[in-house]
């Protein structure tokens, strides 16, 4: 799961009426799924991923995987926002090397977080 945070504002004051670049970028992400195949990643809205100073803010989820946040994201990042996510859903533990990563993404990674344990069924 992509989760893009829609209240970000990248760090800076917004004059009245002006949209929050989080909301842009995750604008430009659902437009960017429209021209890339549906590879099964969701893309969600979360309200505030609490990395607010550095840029727009998204992160990777999935049972069983790492968790990555993601900050100093733009709405130009969409497309390599859904490669990304797309690599990160077909790998078995979602740990993407950096060189793997598109190249507009290589340094966004501000932090990882270890897989929760996935319950075995029945328990």
């Amino acid at each position: 799961m992509l989760h893009v945070c829609v209240t970000c504002r990248a760090g800076r004051e917004l004059a009245e009426g002006e949209p929050r670049p989080g909301r842009l970028l995750h604008d430009a992400v659902l437009r960017a799924r429209l021209v890339q195949p549906d590879d099964g990643l969701q893309v969600r809205e979360v309200m505030c991923l609490a990395a607010c100073d550095r840029g727009c803010s998204a992160a990777l989820t999935a049972p069983g995987k790492w968790s990555y946040l993601l900050g100093r994201l733009s709405p130009d990042h969409a497309a390599d926002l859904l490669t990304y996510g797309a690599l990160y859903a077909a790998h078995e533990t979602g740990k993407i090397m950096q060189s793997l990563r598109p190249a507009s993404l290589r340094d966004v990674v501000l932090g990882r977080t270890p897989a929760l344990p996935v319950p075995e069924p029945g328990a």
